[in-house]
């Protein structure tokens, strides 16, 4: 069974030259002295908001810290200062994640774009932010850009990443580096050297790992995927994005992702030696680097460590997940990831417990994990889907992970967590399961949705995750879960699904516990100064922050760093973290933190309809309350369908502005979330034909007033 814990990385050792930082508030009841600020702007409002904005035809919502216990007025207004929206907060008391007591304001139900708003609550302000739907269209290649910029094996040209980070190539054996084209292995673990250049750095340091590498991988190639299967694949297709082999007619972000799998490919262990077949768990120097250091500078030895199984399998389905989707744009080197796939997958049966220690951690990360029945189960599933093969079939469906309730741990997906991979790939890519197997795999997929969704309507900062998962990585198990929760909406249509991804979106760009977006770049306060050995501004002036788009790990209640230790004691969970370069667990970068956030950057960045704004309305909606009395209402809603083609299935959307609360419906099933409503036709009027209508009811509860929604969406597209 999984952890139910994540497995961490070993802290690295630093200087007390590196403990000077600077502290964020927001949940600590003592503020200690900041040092070197340069985000001590963050929580400065009470109104803490996504700092980048809201699509039009998305959730907007925003917290706000309050000690009051009744509801609060809030008002949206443009960069002119004149009131476009407004309505009332709902109360939601103590936080516990965060140690505040936070309302909710609901502003969803408003859709003109614009930029400069601000929203106003009780005497303060959020800081400005915009309304548009091509918010996300920047954040989409910045955040798959962060990828080529940890290139290892190639120089980063200017022309391509601008002046500050262009960087000669590292650890190819130029000096002072010893390079990566002939690593000997570590004492004992074999008697030859490997060429195993290329690939990504892991994170701040210059390790290469595979089994972090494969998961990154995997998911920046199933951003593609599933961009692919929307009809949406064109935004990251050939020259969208700054790497070299732009205009070589292969999409981007597939170049970009074939230069981690060349890498993971040269870890294999050759076929006439022992382990063939077998990768070799990871490559770093011998002992930890020096701050501030630039790859190129780096003088220490490298050394390979010794095969285990879960590097095995991450090599396996990554390399299977690459044959079947680069095959229409490069069958040779699909061919050729097939070929490595299934000797990796041969060579982990004949080496089923072959496990990475968490004591092998000097100079880089250890990533031990003992348990590896879940990477057989990915592995399985990915090479079922590129093959349809029957060997592999039965591998999934004798797997203890095919029928588990736990393959979406409390935590969802990771780098030591990865049977919900194989479920991702099952519920989405068509195959020879029997339909009733493919529907358990898609029902769980949705199941864990759920839980999240559950969870944010929860706490008030709607986060996924529980209140212990703010970790190691924090923000990228809540990206992770944002992945889940798409997936669910490509399922099933339900707009419930990607409403709690974008959401997400919203914590990691600002509307979090110390109001600061984690996004480089990102953001009227955002981390500048990530744990990183070239983009270390903090250490050296002449060295440049992290470039736009860098996601910092996040808060870790562990306080597992010196840095941490000395600003955070005391913090509540979800405000554990330090904006500090020396802060390695709560302020590294990592490709496993990014590649969930560029998947999500991506599916947020699609339109939902052809154009910038939302269409013409095609359906007019009348709501009218039936009954009122002391406490609850009854209420009717007809939706009429105003256009020309009939309407086949259909959810409609609506906010409550008071905080009514839905308690029974019929002619349609009715959820809510917060203050936001959803309601599905039921099997007999799911159809709406042009000119006719649809009704159902509703009965709720109300706190004193049970005014009208302002607006409703049909299928995502607004009504008259």
């Amino acid at each position: 069974m999984p952890r139910t814990t994540p497995a961490l990385r070993r802290p690295l050792r630093l200087s007390t030259a590196l403990l000077a930082g600077t502290l964020l508030l927001g949940g600590l009841a003592t503020a200690p002295a900041a040092v070197g600020a340069t985000a001590s702007s963050a929580a400065t409002t009470a109104v803490r908001v996504n700092q980048v904005g809201y699509l039009p035809d998305g959730p907007k919502r925003a917290t706000v810290v309050t000690t009051a216990t009744g509801a609060l007025a809030w008002q949206l207004r443009n960069a002119s200062g004149t009131v476009v929206a407004s309505g009332s907060t709902v109360p939601h008391g103590a936080d516990a994640p965060s140690g505040q007591t936070v309302q909710v304001a609901d502003f969803s139900s408003y859709r003109s774009a614009g930029a400069g708003y601000v929203l106003a609550v009780d005497g303060g302000s959020s800081v400005p932010f915009d309304i548009r739907a091509d918010l996300y269209d920047t954040l989409r290649s910045d955040s798959m850009a962060f990828f080529h910029h940890q290139r290892s094996g190639i120089s980063i040209d200017a022309s391509l990443v601008g002046s500050a980070y262009a960087r000669p190539a590292g650890h190819l054996g130029v000096a002072p580096n010893k390079g990566d084209t002939s690593v000997p292995c570590q004492t004992t673990v074999c008697d030859y050297a490997q060429d195993v250049r290329g690939g990504w750095y892991d994170a701040g340091d210059h390790g290469k790992y595979v089994v972090n590498g494969g998961i990154s991988t995997w998911l920046v190639v199933n951003s593609f995927e599933r961009a692919k299967r929307a009809g949406k694949d064109a935004a990251l297709g050939d020259s969208t994005l700054r790497v070299p082999e732009r205009g070589n007619g292969v999409p981007d972000v597939l170049d970009e992702a074939r230069w981690e799998l060349d890498f993971l490919m040269r870890m294999q262990v050759p076929a006439d030696k022992q382990y063939a077949g077998m990768a070799f768990h990871k490559i770093h120097d011998a002992a930890w680097t020096g701050m501030p250091m630039r790859p190129e500078q780096d003088a220490q030895p490298r050394e390979l460590h010794r095969p285990s199984t879960a590097a095995t399998l991450n090599l396996a389905a990554a390399a299977a997940q690459c044959a079947r989707v680069f095959r229409p744009y490069d069958a040779a080197y699909a061919d050729r990831c097939l070929s490595s796939a299934r000797r990796a997958w041969t060579a982990a049966r004949a080496n089923p417990a072959l496990y990475a220690p968490d004591s092998d951690g000097t100079g880089g990360g250890a990533y031990g994990d003992a348990q590896v029945t879940d990477e057989f189960y990915w592995a399985a599933a990915e090479l079922y889907a590129t093959t349809g093969e029957s060997a592999y079939r039965d591998a999934v469906t004798s797997s203890s992970w095919h029928t588990s309730a736990t393959a979406f741990t409390p935590y969802g997906f990771g780098w030591a967590d990865t049977a919900a991979l194989g479920r991702l790939v099952l519920a989405t890519v068509p195959n020879g399961l029997p339909a009733t197997d493919v529907a358990r795999v898609r029902a769980s997929v949705t199941a864990a949705a759920d839980g999240y969704l559950s969870r944010m309507t929860a706490q008030g900062y709607a986060v996924p995750v529980p209140a212990d998962g703010y970790f190691w990585g924090s923000n990228g198990e809540v990206a992770n879960d944002a992945v889940v929760m798409a997936v669910a909406g490509e399922l099933t249509g339900d707009v419930r699904y990607r409403t709690g991804a974008l959401e997400t979106m919203d914590y990691l760009l600002g509307r979090n516990a110390l109001g600061l977006s984690y996004v480089t770049g990102y953001g009227e306060t955002s981390s500048q100064n990530q744990h990183h050995r070239f983009w270390a501004h903090q250490l050296d002036t002449s060295l440049p922050h992290p470039p736009a788009g860098s996601l910092a790990g996040g808060p870790n209640s562990a306080l597992q760093d010196p840095v941490a230790e000395e600003k955070l004691t005391g913090c509540a969970p979800a405000a554990c973290y330090v904006d500090d370069i020396g802060s390695y667990s709560t302020n590294e970068v990592a490709v496993n933190w990014n590649a969930p956030l560029a998947w999500l950057a991506a599916y947020a960045a699609e339109r939902t309809s052809g154009g910038g704004e939302p269409p013409t309305a095609a359906c007019a909606v009348t709501y009218t309350v039936n009954n009122v009395w002391s406490t609850g209402f009854t209420a009717t809603v007809t939706v009429r369908n105003t256009g020309a083609t009939a309407v086949d299935g259909w959810q409609l959307a609506w906010t409550y502005p008071s905080g009514q609360r839905v308690t029974s419906a019929w002619n349609a099933t009715v959820t809510q979330d917060g203050t936001a409503i959803s309601a599905r036709n039921a099997d007999w009027n799911r159809t709406i034909a042009p000119g006719a209508t649809a009704s159902f009811g509703v009965q709720g509860t109300h706190g004193g007033t049970t005014p009208s929604p302002a607006a409703f969406a049909l299928n995502g597209n607004a009504c008259a």
